[in-house]
């Protein structure tokens, strides 16, 4: 169970993974050390999974982003599921409840190009019944 420190800084280090240690101690007003072995038991507990730079995809020469609902028949499922995941343009896949089963998000070059991949790659995938595109115009908030 997760108390107001690890709480404290986990939030710091969702603002700014590169916050040194000795800063998130002089915020919260503990020890160096409490911090390091806080961070490593929130990472050995999988509570901290990766840390990670959010990106812009356009300055990337990604101009074609999309979320992507996917149905797909039930007893394909996971081997759907996992051949997405392999996808090097495919950068997020979940499984979800609602309108999808699952959901992705694709970077490519252009929506041509989006469009392509999504007929080409995952249409032709065997258990694939539907693709629910929605173009991303502009983030206004990220994690």
């Amino acid at each position: 169970m997760l108390d107001e420190t690890d709480i404290g800084i986990l939030e710091i280090l969702r603002k700014n993974a590169r916050t040194p240690f000795l800063e998130i101690s002089k915020r919260l007003r503990i020890s160096e050390s409490t911090v390091r072995k806080r961070v490593k038991g929130l990472e050995d507990g999988k509570v901290i999974k990766k840390y990670t730079a959010i990106v812009e995809p356009s300055k990337l020469g990604f101009g074609g982003v999309a979320l992507v609902g996917i149905d797909v028949r039930p007893e394909k499922f996971l081997e759907v599921a996992k051949k997405l995941a392999e996808l090097e343009s495919i950068k997020f896949v979940a499984t979800s409840t609602g309108d999808h089963m699952l959901m992705t998000e694709i970077w490519m070059e252009n929506s041509h190009d989006l469009r392509n991949f999504i007929s080409s790659k995952i249409e032709s995938i065997e258990g694939v019944t539907r693709t629910c595109p929605a173009i991303l115009m502009e983030r206004l908030k990220e994690a």
